[in-house]
């Protein structure tokens, strides 16, 4: 008569292969990138210098690099989740399948990082066009008030030429050339930091123009009036342009994101895949004795 002994152990043995899931990152890693260079090999081989209109334009080279990336990256996961199943020796479904998503995600790690960089560095690009959406306008509203008209002069060449030369103050009829620039170059330069001038800043200017260029003081005040409307449009141009700049780089980076979130979810069903072919279909028959 036989007898069966059963052994009873509180902890069940360990059935991950580390060897296994570092050899199938390996092997990942190394075709996802042997299939890259030879896209690059590819991409460069339709690059025709010499003949107009038979290079492809650069939407298409994206589109095609972007997918052949995907493609090598999916191919890379599916061989290396084959590789660990393979080499764990596991008979069982589930477990090779963890195996391939242990190499899908060592394969995906250092990625990550980079990615994760990159994503960091798109954040602070669309915060800088925000943000340097007024220092813009300003400076081109500060290029445009000098340019109206006959009131055209330089303020960085006046601003050399007036260093030790009084601003301000005092009877425009009776200042120099010099003095009544150096006002007017300050208070264009106060115009374009706060945004719009003050009825005496306007007046002042309007005094010192009339002067300086010998114009009654109406046609003066109508010339800085056209010049200040002119600023403006300036101003608004420029906060336009930058809110839609910052508007279609945050646009990009979500659909990077989105991309980016696919490839991983491809990856990761490429590696299950890979594994699920690379297990063992040997089952392992228990022998019993009869007696």
């Amino acid at each position: 008569m036989s007898q069966t002994v059963v052994a009873t152990t509180d902890k069940l043995p360990s059935r991950v292969s580390w060897g296994a899931i570092l050899s199938g990152g390996l092997v990942a890693v190394t075709v996802g990138a042997m299939f890259n260079i030879l896209g690059v090999a590819i991409g460069a081989g339709t690059i025709e210098p010499t003949i107009p209109g038979e290079t492809p334009d650069a939407s298409t080279f994206g589109i095609a690099g972007a997918a052949w990336l995907m493609v090598s990256n999916l191919l890379g996961l599916a061989a290396g989740g084959y590789v660990a199943a393979r080499l764990s020796g596991t008979a069982d479904d589930t477990d090779g399948v963890l195996h391939g998503l242990s190499v899908w995600a060592i394969a995906f790690l250092i990625s990550a990082v980079l990615l994760g960089n990159v994503a960091a560095g798109t954040a602070r690009g669309v915060g800088a066009l925000v943000q340097g959406a007024a220092s813009t306008a300003t400076s081109a509203a500060a290029e445009a008030m000098p340019q109206a008209g006959n009131l055209t002069f330089d303020p960085e060449a006046l601003a050399e030429r007036l260093q030790s030369s009084l601003q301000g103050g005092g009877d425009p009829a009776t200042m120099t050339e010099d003095q009544r620039r150096a006002e007017m170059t300050r208070l264009v330069a106060e115009r374009a930091r706060s945004g719009a001038f003050t009825p005496e800043a306007r007046d002042r200017l309007t005094a010192l123009a009339a002067v300086e260029f010998g114009i009654p003081q109406d046609q003066a005040a109508q010339r800085i009036a056209e010049l200040e409307a002119e600023a403006t449009q300036v101003t608004q141009r420029a906060e336009t342009e930058a809110r839609r700049a910052a508007e279609a780089t945050a646009q990009a980076a979500s659909i990077g994101a989105y991309w980016i979130f696919a490839t991983l979810l491809l990856g990761a069903a490429a590696a299950v895949i890979g594994a699920k072919v690379g297990t063992r279909k040997t089952l392992l028959l228990a022998s019993r004795r009869y007696g």
